[in-house]
């Protein structure tokens, strides 16, 4: 075990190449995305979910105004929230502030995009193309690598398909 551990410590320290299923970092403009990724769904699961982390380096603030898949007939930015002690989901119809000089993740539970309509299952191990329009950085375009699903993990597909 120390073994393994000294190995894995020695990795680290010498910056080991990052995992498959890492997306590789994007910067365009003031932002950089990382941290990119979408759980593999069941078959005949109507909708999925992408996350990731997206730093404004900025002086000015941006927005997330849109995102597409060919993936799936509808893509949006949502929100997971409680109210009134049940947890809801709701699409950000005026997009996603992202403020000067911050970091927002979008992660199960919270933000995040919502792939709806989608033509196939997401398979562990494979990418989703997605385009993200910013208003100010314009298209960007990322591949998100889809992962496994861990026992307890946010599951849209009980979200009445939505």
């Amino acid at each position: 075990m120390k073994t393994k551990m000294k190995l894995l410590a020695a990795l680290v320290a010498l910056g080991a190449p990052a995992m498959a299923d890492d997306m590789a970092p994007v910067t365009q403009d003031t932002l950089t995305l990382t941290d990119g990724y979408a759980y593999a769904t069941l078959p005949n699961q109507p909708v999925a979910g992408g996350f990731l982390t997206i730093a404004n380096g900025g002086e000015a603030d941006d927005h997330l105004v849109a995102a597409a898949s060919d993936i799936a007939g509808v893509t949006q930015i949502h929100a997971m929230m409680m109210d009134g002690g049940v947890m809801v989901m709701r699409e950000l119809a005026d997009g996603l502030p992202l403020p000067a000089g911050e970091t927002v993740v979008l992660q199960s539970g919270g933000l995040h995009l919502m792939f709806m309509q989608l033509n196939g299952p997401l398979v562990a191990g494979e990418t989703v193309a997605v385009t993200l329009r910013f208003e100010n950085a314009g298209e960007v375009a990322i591949d998100l690598p889809i992962r496994k699903k861990m026992a307890g993990g946010m599951d849209h597909s009980a979200t009445g398909g939505h």
